[in-house]
């Protein structure tokens, strides 16, 4: 819901004639080959979302919606009284259990990720099959690419091995810039860790087999176990923990592939005209056609 940007940010326009950042989004994905788009929203936004994209998108491409609601948990879990806030993007996904049923990518919406991820993403989801192992994939980007002058950012700070598969993904959630470095901030325990510049940083752009649904309900069982009698108002199911715990149970292997475009993201309000003036260029350097749905 944007509560650092002060809004609707996933439906703020952006682009020359008004485009959402996710338009820009759905044009690389499907000009990279994918002919289905889901939207996670929450139910009173469907006709809003239909109105001012969803029928754009439907021209070109097969549209479903899903509802990520605080209620949608594991047979068994007890919703904690009070409990409002939605369990996190490893919850976001899990909403979409029902619509989904191939190999499909992750994005966040108000995430610029450029046309080569897509690709990547792409190519791998399309050339590789779970075997004894569930075969994911995730496009990474340098630290140093996705941080906004204006305030904090939340990533998952990636560790890979020689051959770059994925060896852990920590999730840091207040990530600041000063200067030419970066540092997470813990203001519960007080401290400030200084970060690698160039380390590889998961911006939610996965690469999933169907596979992952049912191993994200089992997680989302022990979640409910484990941290959410810790935390039962605000704890959050994240999507990167899910993948770090399947990758520790020997479940799962995940490729990182690097994408060598800069990141843009409307975290704050302030981030918005930056994102104006590139795309603009781009739309000028030719990248993005005037009508992204011809």
């Amino acid at each position: 819901m944007g509560s650092r940007f002060g809004g609707l940010k996933q439906m703020e326009p952006v682009g020359p004639s008004g485009q959402f950042l996710m338009e820009y989004s759905v044009y690389d994905a499907i000009k990279a080959g994918f002919g289905k788009v889901v939207f996670v929203i929450k139910e009173e936004m469907q006709e809003l979302f239909e109105e001012k994209l969803g029928k754009r998108i439907a021209g070109v491409a097969e549209t479903a919606y899903c509802f990520q609601t605080v209620q949608d948990i594991p047979s068994g879990c007890i919703l904690p009284e009070g409990r409002e806030k939605p369990w996190g993007t490893a919850h976001a996904v899990f909403s979409a259990r029902g619509v989904i049923n191939e190999p499909f990518a992750v994005i966040n919406a108000d995430d610029y990720y450029g046309p080569e991820a897509f690709k990547l993403i792409y190519n791998r989801l399309t050339t590789i099959k779970d075997d004894n192992l569930y075969r994911y994939c995730m496009v990474g980007y340098k630290l140093g690419n996705t941080l906004t002058e204006n305030g904090t950012v939340s990533r998952g700070v990636c560790v890979t091995s020689e051959n770059g598969t994925l060896l852990s993904v920590t999730e840091h959630t207040k990530i600041e810039k000063d200067g030419e470095k970066a540092f997470s901030v813990n203001d519960e325990e007080n401290t400030r860790l200084e970060l690698p510049i160039n380390a590889t940083v998961s911006m939610n752009m996965w690469g999933f087999t169907e596979s992952f649904f049912a191993e994200t309900e089992r997680e989302f069982e022990i979640f409910f176990k484990e941290k959410v009698p810790q935390n039962p108002l605000k704890a959050e199911f994240y999507l990167p923990s899910v993948v770090s715990a399947l990758i520790e149970k020997g479940k799962a292997q995940v490729q990182v592939m690097q994408s060598a475009d800069k990141w843009y993201g409307i975290t704050y309000k302030e981030d918005k005209e930056q994102v104006r003036k590139t795309l603009q260029e781009m739309h000028k350097d030719g990248i993005y056609p005037e009508n992204l749905y011809n």
